[in-house]
Order: C-alpha cells, then structure tokens, then sequence
C-alpha cells in the first residue's frame, strides 16, 4: 500500500467547512468586555445570546450558532494571549479547582501562547477529557448513574438545572453534538489533522470551564452541598499488561524513521506520530498515549476502508450516521453482514486484534482508550508500563506496513525482539484467558491445604467420619473411575497407576493444558455463555478454598488456646477430615473444567438439545460448588451435609463420563 499523500483530510466536506471556515465567516471584532465582568467573571447571558435556536422546533441552530459564535472565541483567544502566566493563575486558576485537575487547563493556557497546532490538539484532548469527568461529578449531586457518553451528560436534566440550558446549548455547539463542531469526538477518533484544530476553539472552551466554575460555585453556596470527585482508575497488576521489552531511545529513533516512510501513516497525521514518540521519551506518558491511540484508528481505519472496499467511510461520517470506529473494525462482520477483511491483511491477524481487543475493549482489561478520553485516569500517573505496550504496538504495525527498502529498519537486531513479541502474543484479558487464570490460581490455593496447620492425626482418627470406612471409599473409586476416563484426552506419561488422584490432579497438568492456545478472537454466544458457567465455577471453587484455609488457621488457633466447646472440637475434627476428600474433588472440577476449555470451540457444532443437556450438567456442578460455598463458610460449618453434596456430584460426573455426553464435543 502505497503512502497516500493525496489524502489532505480525513474530514467530510461539511465537517471541514464547520470546523475549519464557518466560525471564521463574521469578521466582526467582538470586544471581551462584552462577556467578562470587572472581576473576570464570565457574563453568560452574553454568550448564551449567540446561539440560536430553529423556528420548527426550538432547538439549536448550530451553523448559525458556530458562525455567530466564531468572532467571540477569536476574541477570547486574543485576550488570553494578551495575559502573562501569573496573570491568567491570579484571575482563572480557582475557577478550574471543580475540575480536581487544575493543572492540567494551566497548561493549555500556556499551549495557547506558542499555537503549534499539535500542542493545541493534544491540549484540547485533554480539555474535553477532564471537562466530561468533572461534569460527571456535577451531575452526580442530583442524579445517580452517570451517563458513559459527553452527549447524553450535556443533554441531562441534572445539568441543565445546576447550570441552566441556555448553558448547556453552548457547551453543545463545541462539544458532544454531532450536529455541533463535535471536536471531542473528531480529536479522539483520528479524524482530525492538528492543522484542522483553531487554537480559538481551544481558548474558548477553556473560557467556558472557567465559566462552569463561576456558576457551580453560587449553586454550591446556595445549596449547602458539596462536590465530591470520583477516584481516579488504577491500574493494577501491571506485569500481566507486559508485552513488549522496554522501549529505549535507540528504538523510538527508528520507530521515528519508520513514521516517515510507513504506508500505515498519513502524511497529513506524522506530526501527531513524532508528537507521540517525543513525549514517551520525556517521560510524558499519558500525552504519548493520548496522541498515539488516535492514530492507531485512524491508520487502522485507512487498511479497513481499503481492503473492504469503502474509501468514502475514511472521512467522519455525517451527523446522521455512524463513523467508522475501533469497535466496528474489530468485529467480524460488516454491517452488511459481510465478512471484514481487515485481519487478512495483518500479517498476525490474532495478535493484533487480540492486543487491541485487550487493551482497548475486554471489560477485564484497561480499556485505556475508553478511560483516558472519559476522564477516569490520573494524567499525571499515567504509569509508564501502560505507555509502553502501546508504543510497541504501534512499532509492529509500523514495521509491518513499511516498503521493502525499509528492511534494514525492520530487520534491525534492535527491533527484533520488539517483533517476536508481537509474534507470539496471546489474549489476557477475553473471559477464556481469565478462566485459565482463575484455574491456575485456584489450584494454587487448594495446593496449600497440606501445608495446614492440624492437630495430631491420631485425634482426627478418633472421629466418626469418611477416613477409612466404606463412603470414604466410594468417593476415591469414584474420582479414580472419571480420572481414568479422562485419560484419552490428557497428554501421556501424566498417570501413575501406583497413585492416580495424586499423579493427574496436579498443578503441572492444569498448567501444562491452560498453555495450549486457544482462539479467542471472536468467539461465539454458545462459547461464552459455557465460559462464564465455567468462570462461576471455578470462583467458587476458589472461594471454598479460601474458606478451608481460614477456617483451618482460626480453629487451630482456638485449639491451641482451648477455647472450642466440646462440640465444636467435634465440628473441627470433622472438617479435617473432610478437606482430605474435597481437595481432590475440588481439584477434579479444575481439571474438567480446564478440559473443557481446551475444546470449548467444538461446544458450538452441538445440536441445540445436546448443548443445552451439556450445560445443564454445568449448571448443576456450579449448584454445588454455590452450596459448597455456603456449607463451608465459618457461619455454617456443615461438613456432613458437605460431603453428601460431594458424594452427589461425583455420581453425577461420573455417570455423564460413563455415557460419554459431557465429552462428547471432545472427539
């Protein structure tokens, strides 16, 4: 694919004109005195009287609006150049505490004194990113759920009773209304090149969130209520998002090279692309993100409207139809209904969606582009980690997109194992991987009931139970009768005859057949209903086993210090002598849970009566393992009651290996 220089804009032609020359069309000057009070306050009534409303229907005119507005921004944007730094924090920076990220609406001010354009962009997505969330906070002193999208939030009722409509309909022209200058929307999507952005508009929006804190603090004053700011999202567990080798600067030279003469960039875009590489080596992470994910789309959405056929769906789409998005360029299908063949031309057609899908769209996941541009992420702690698998991402798509003279980059020993990452990457955040997850953990815990603290083993003898009678038995012939039929579908040499519970039932296995890969990417409703069946289970598995072990410690310690009444001593006996039996069956469930993910896949080729008996049977083990929960937990302490649910199961499991249905979908 060649470089497509022709491509001066990925905006449509009435989304150019209204961003671009509508608001330039008046040349009237407008005096700031207009709308600021001696005390630099914003006079609203001002600036609510350049919007202007459809005789039909009353609501906003927003070409009239954009163009009547045009002139007060520019005058907005000239009076704020005309401030110095102190100036502009003496008067403005208390308005922006509502915000709770002040800092972030100083910088822009200082943006604006320089104008470059990519600065200008980067800072109006952050504006608008800060903005929805400090007016989330707003709306949540009269509602309760806060809507997810800035149109439905700058539409509310709640909003437009703390700060009036007439308010609202301005924010509306700039912002969240595709029929408005929608800039939020054509920054976070890649539509818009960083020439396309009038720093005026930029101005003019931090004018207003000065404005907003104006009018929130007399309702707060007048109300006697308290704005309280959501928490920031942490991430957590950062080494499952590890993926590629730190990034030094010997690579992002490259990566710079391989920018200029990459087929998957626009010209036009570049300066964003280099914009992104700087600020990641000035350890600037949240702008390296928040400039680069942008581009992705939009480099993503030049391969989808090429190899599908639709070159016009490059442009943003009118306000009456969709555009196209992440969302739609990972799924399967078109909305004809036909087949996307975006993934055929990614030479790792899995890795990248799968890489995308998990840092972009799982639930479980990061979601980073859904929490940087709603708000939801501290700017300043924008871990390092995260930015970093980002970048190596863009790195591989780079390399992959780029023209045969470019091999020596590409073959670069320096880029290389940035490659193989790519290579071999695997989901780690669809419902499949976190299953396999949830097994591995889960085993690791039950493989802690040995280490128990107990009493000596002669007491526990002493107590009526299962060790050594004819039900305890029963229950070691049962599991040892479904292990054996299980066999044929676990890998060789992993039975001893001498011991099978103890050979099979093992950590080793479940890791051994939790490594097998398994395709996650656009698996069906039949595959993710049986997922989220087998995720409960093994959940409450786990928490069985959480319960043993804490249960064990306190009885233990209340042994010790002989503070058990007489029939609790009996009741504690008796759980030791019943976590002796459900170690292995617990550690059964796991390893027939991990068998059935391993072929989950086939689930689907079964005729409809046959998947609904197999999930019956599922949904029958998940019964169990609910009540074993409840059997279990300190409160109850029902250990009799608990090894008659096993006793049950066990035959159950046993009988539907026997007449081969559960694994049917094996062969």
């Amino acid at each position: 694919m060649a470089l497509l220089d022709s491509v001066t804009t990925c905006l449509s032609q009435p989304v150019h004109y209204a961003i671009c020359k509508l608001g330039f069309e008046k040349k009237d000057t407008y005096d700031i005195n207009n709308i600021l009070s001696g005390n630099s306050e914003v006079c609203w009534q001002a600036v609510t009287e350049h919007v202007c409303y459809l005789e039909s229907d009353q609501s906003v005119d927003y070409i009239k609006s954009i163009r009547l507005l045009g002139p007060v921004c520019e005058s907005v944007y000239l009076y704020f150049k005309s401030l110095t730094k102190e100036q502009f924090v003496i008067q403005y920076a208390s308005w922006f505490h509502w915000t709770n990220c002040t800092e972030v609406f100083l910088e822009v001010f200082d943006v604006l004194q320089y104008t470059q354009a990519t600065e200008v962009a980067l800072g109006l997505m952050k504006l608008t990113s800060c903005l929805e969330r400090a007016l989330g906070d707003v709306y949540l002193l009269k509602g309760n759920d806060c809507p997810f999208l800035l149109r439905d939030l700058l539409v509310s009722d709640q909003l437009a009773d703390i700060f009036g409509q007439a308010v609202m309909n301005v924010l509306r022209v700039f912002i969240g209304s595709p029929h408005g200058l929608n800039l939020r929307n054509v920054l976070w999507h890649g539509f818009a090149s960083p020439q396309e952005i009038p720093a005026k508009y930029c101005a003019m929006l931090l004018f207003l969130t000065a404005g907003l804190g104006q009018l929130l603090q007399t309702y707060l004053l007048q109300t006697k209520c308290v704005l309280v700011h959501r928490p920031y999202v942490i991430f957590t567990s950062l080494e499952e998002l590890d993926t590629f080798p730190d990034l030094n600067n010997e690579i992002l030279s490259i990566a710079e090279e391989l920018v200029k003469q990459s087929s998957f960039v626009l010209k036009i875009m570049v300066p964003f692309w280099i914009a992104a590489l700087t600020a990641f080596k000035q350890s600037k992470y949240a702008d390296s993100v928040i400039l680069l994910l942008p581009q992705l789309e939009v480099g993503l959405r030049l391969l989808f409207t090429t190899t599908n056929k639709c070159p016009n769906r490059l442009l943003t789409a009118e306000s009456s139809a969709l555009y196209t998005t992440f969302d739609e360029m990972l799924a399967k299908h078109l909305d004809n209904e036909e087949v996307n063949q975006l993934p055929v031309v990614l030479e790792e057609p899995a890795m990248a969606s799968d890489f995308l899908w998990d840092f972009l769209n799982h639930q479980e996941g990061p979601r980073i582009r859904d929490r940087l541009s709603h708000g939801e992420i501290n700017l300043e702690t924008f871990p390092r980690e995260v930015a970093n698998q980002i970048v190596g991402f863009a790195i591989t798509i780079l390399c992959r997109f780029s023209d045969e003279d470019m091999f020596s980059l590409k073959g670069h020993m320096v880029i290389k194992p940035v490659m193989s990452c790519a290579s071999c990457y695997r989901s780690r955040f669809h419902p499949i991987a976190r299953l396999k997850k949830q097994v591995l953990e889960c085993m690791k815990s039950i493989h802690l009931w040995p280490e128990l603290p107990t009493v000596p083993e002669e007491q526990v003898q002493m107590i009526k139970g299962l060790e050594g009678n004819a039900e305890a038995n029963t229950l070691i012939l049962m599991i040892s009768e479904v292990i054996s039929e299980l066999q044929d579908y676990m890998p060789q040499n992993c039975c001893s005859s001498d011991d099978l519970i103890n050979s099979v039932l093992t950590e080793r296995l479940l890791m051994e057949l939790c490594d097998a890969r398994i395709c996650t990417l656009y698996s069906p409703r039949p595959v993710l209903e049986v997922v989220a069946v087998l995720r409960k289970i093994s959940a409450q598995c786990h928490q069985v086993s959480q319960q043993v072990i804490a249960g064990a410690g306190l009885r233990y310690a209340q042994w010790l210090n002989k503070t058990l009444r007489s029939r609790q001593r009996h009741n504690y006996l008796r759980m030791l002598s019943s976590i002796k039996f459900l170690s292995p069956v617990l550690r059964l469930i796991l390893l027939l849970i991990t068998l059935e993910l391993v072929s989950v896949h086939s689930v689907c080729k079964k005729n409809p009566f046959e998947y609904q008996h197999y999930l019956k049977f599922l949904k029958s083990v998940l019964q169990y393992t609910e009540n074993l929960v409840t059997y279990t937990s300190t409160e109850k302490n029902k250990w009799d009651e608990s090894m008659e649910l096993t006793n049950k199961i066990l035959i159950k499991i046993r009988k539907i290996s026997d007449r081969k249905l559960m694994l049917m979908h094996l062969a």
